[in-house]
């Protein structure tokens, strides 16, 4: 499991890299954006994987592993939106370092979740298709705007930022499948 995390912190190594570009070029304009309009950017590109996943072609020559890329930075911009929120921190210009503590926080928070459910499950996500691991991210999709419709209120279940949780790790899991960083690393 060692080899997990060190592959997960390499990917959010990469993600935050490009976080922190972005801020620079934007500052924290996301802020403006509410939870709902979140979701539907993660769902466009959980929508445009899939979609290609299923024809087996693409027309815009864009890499799709980086749509994962942007999904992990939206999930992690969602679950820093629902802190500021629960903090009644409406301030929309945030410095890069507020904007980096808040983002290594929510990444290394979802780290320990998947490590214990890595513990539980004995890694089952090695065995899965990237198919199945989107298809699951467009079911947490659905399952948040359920939630959101819902205006937050759940019965059984534990509520949008564990579902954003869910969607980063199984992004993470893709671009490790998908062996990313060894690609990467060799552009």
């Amino acid at each position: 499991m060692s080899q997990t995390s060190q592959q997960y912190q390499a990917i959010i190594r990469y993600c935050r890299n490009l976080f922190v570009k972005k801020h620079q070029d934007y500052g924290s304009s996301w802020r403006i954006l509410r939870l709902p309009s979140l979701t539907d950017q993660i769902f466009i590109k959980a929508n445009r994987i899939r979609s290609i996943q299923e024809a087996g072609t693409q027309q815009i020559e864009d890499d799709v592993r980086l749509e994962f890329v942007a999904m992990i930075n939206y999930a992690i911009i969602a679950l820093i939106q629902i802190d500021l929120k629960e903090k009644k921190n409406e301030t929309l210009d945030l410095s890069l370092d507020e904007v980096t503590q808040s983002y290594d926080f929510h990444a290394q928070n979802t780290l320990n979740l998947l490590l214990k459910k890595n513990h539980d499950y004995g890694e089952a996500w090695r065995q899965m298709r990237v198919s199945s691991m989107t298809d699951l991210i467009l079911m947490k999709i659905k399952r948040i705007k359920q939630i959101e419709d819902n205006q937050g209120v759940t019965v059984a279940s534990e509520g949008v930022g564990a579902n954003y949780q869910d969607i980063l790790n199984y992004s993470v899991f893709c671009l490790i499948q998908l062996n990313f960083l060894e690609n990467e690393n060799s552009n």
